[in-house]
């Protein structure tokens, strides 16, 4: 397989009569290498992202409320602070597994679309499939959802107004909202915010650190009389033998540290996008890591085990209270409503560009609509895609079961995904030599295997039945977000069939993939043409080759 490389600055595929080269392209007169180099000077103006900021693109979306809101369930699901303490060991490791493959990945492929861009340089056959199936699973999952819910209800303790289903749901909706005219309409701004306030929550964690050490050190404000923390001591005391219990709680860990790939879905508006992700992800991921440990500790030493699990979402809250008075419990409130809306800044960032890209390939019907970043320079109809779906997400479920449905929902097909993303890479190890694979970082095919083991153990537990008690849901059975997830994905397979197969076939007409330069922002891209049949010669693969190490 060919290789053209524009450094770090993106792939390049070779188009019909044209050979990549240098800059991915070939210029014969001065004309054009004057258009070249205003091609190169747009994509590089589209670059905003560097170090820092991918830091915080993956800081904001793994630290939204998961840290603040589910130790409790976690505990209540996995009985005892011993078990709950090795779960998060778990996630750290299938999280810092998942790291390092979208690591690879994410080098050898340096472009905007994420695990899209994977999947399809894998997955080749069915033709046009996995791209099917990839847009069911983009289009009609609320990302933004789960933590603009979680604001509403820190924001209303905060507040100190009951919680009602739909105090909680409007201020939720209010947050996604304001989240999706930021990133719409004012682009620089919306990454500044992001960064603020990605500040501000490693400054609260930080703070839950320290008072974790003020609780081991017996400085309490508890009320006389009132039971007082001793979860080191007896720590398994009560340790579920039950596997819906442990995969569940595993759910609600890996919820809390989603986002490890998030640097990897903006990397065509990244500077030196293999050096920045080659840095930024392995510091974030390892200090999130540090950080969630020493935060469960501070939990453990501050609150009695009985309160972390009656306090469900608000344990952050209980900590405060019992570490630094009652006034501190309702700042922390604010503190953990704004890390929630920094979480949805990053999401609806992320989701927004997945739907662009899915536009500016004619993968969507209005394609040009989706694809356009029309009036303010910004993918403003994509990120109203997802503002959408995320606000059916929020309003539509029943009251009691809407978090853990929307938590769950949301984390399930991301197992589905990176079983077929990390199954892929492992192909493309025992097929190197073929495949011509060879990127700048390597995950290493042990750590591929264990992050494709897990996501399958991800995907098959949650159909073993739940012990009496354990089932996460009030009122819905316990395989709802197994069956609905699958079902997501589903969906894509349905419009890939009616895309790719059926519609071609009336219409007399091949689909094809070809790269383009846009000529405005400089960027390239797949995108699928209609050919009559015949037309066609019997090769034809534009699919985009991964840089190798002499790239860089």
């Amino acid at each position: 397989m060919g290789n053209s490389s524009e450094g770090e600055s993106g792939v390049v595929s070779s188009t019909a009569g044209e050979k990549a080269a240098g800059d991915g392209l070939s210029y014969g007169d001065d004309q054009d290498r004057r258009l070249a180099g205003e091609i190169e000077q747009a994509r590089e103006n589209k670059r905003q992202i560097g170090v820092v900021s991918a830091c915080f693109l993956i800081v904001n979306r793994v630290i939204g409320t998961g840290i603040f809101a589910t130790p409790g369930s976690i505990l209540a699901l996995s009985g005892s602070v011993g078990l709950s303490l090795f779960i998060w060991v778990a996630g750290m490791l299938i999280a810092a597994a998942g790291t390092m493959v979208y690591l690879e990945f994410g080098t050898a492929i340096p472009k905007n679309g994420g695990e899209k861009n994977y999947l399809e340089y894998v997955y080749r056959k069915p033709k046009f499939l996995v791209t099917g199936l990839y847009t069911g699973y983009v289009l009609l999952l609320g990302w933004a959802s789960g933590n603009s819910v979680v604001f509403g209800e820190y924001i209303l303790h905060a507040a100190q107004v009951p919680v009602d289903r739909w105090n909680q749901r409007g201020i939720g909706l209010a947050c996604l909202t304001v989240a999706f005219l930021i990133h719409g309409t004012a682009l620089k701004w919306g990454i500044r915010l992001q960064n603020v306030l990605g500040t501000i929550k490693v400054f609260i964690i930080l703070i839950i650190v320290i008072g974790g050490w003020i609780a081991l050190a017996g400085h309490l404000k508890i009320p006389e009389g009132d039971p007082r923390p001793d979860n080191f001591t007896n720590a398994f005391e009560g340790t579920t033998g039950s596997a819906y219990g442990v995969v569940t709680a595993l759910y609600n860990v890996i919820w809390s540290y989603i986002g490890y790939s998030n640097a990897n879905y903006a990397l065509s508006e990244t500077r030196n996008p293999v050096r920045t992700l080659r840095i930024a992800a392995p510091v974030a991921i390892v200090a999130i890591a540090i950080l969630y440990m020493f935060v469960n500790i501070a939990y453990f030493a501050s609150v009695p085990k009985e309160e972390i699990i009656a306090a469900k979402r608000l344990v952050a809250a209980s900590m405060f209270r019992n570490v630094f008075g009652a006034a501190a419990e309702r700042a922390l409130s604010v503190f953990v409503a704004l890390s929630a809306f920094g979480n949805v800044l990053s999401v609806i960032f992320s989701q927004g560009r997945l739907v662009q890209e899915l536009g500016r390939e004619g993968i969507l019907p209005f394609s040009r609509f989706w694809a356009s970043n029309r009036p303010f320079n910004a993918p403003l109809a994509g990120l109203f895609e997802h503002w959408l779906i995320s606000a059916i997400v929020i309003i539509a479920p029943p009251p009691g079961d809407a978090y853990n449905f929307i938590l769950n929902l949301i984390s399930y097909p991301l197992a589905i995904v990176n079983c077929f993303v990390a199954g892929g890479l492992a192909y493309l190890y025992i097929n190197k030599e073929a495949w011509n694979w060879a990127p700048p970082i390597k995950a290493t095919l042990p750590v591929v295997v264990f992050f494709l083991l897990s996501n399958i153990y991800l995907v098959a537990a949650p159909f073993v039945p739940p012990e009496d008690g354990q089932n996460i849901y009030e009122d819905l059975p316990y395989w709802i977000h197994c069956v609905v997830g699958f079902g997501v994905i589903f969906a894509g397979g349905i419009y890939w069939l009616i895309w790719a197969v059926i519609l071609p076939k009336i219409g007399g007409y091949e689909l094809v993939q070809e790269t383009v330069v846009d000529e405005i922002d400089g960027w390239e891209r797949q995108v699928f043409l209609k050919k009559p049949i015949g037309t066609l010669p019997s090769s034809h693969d534009t699919r985009p080759v991964p840089l190798r190490k002499f790239d860089i």
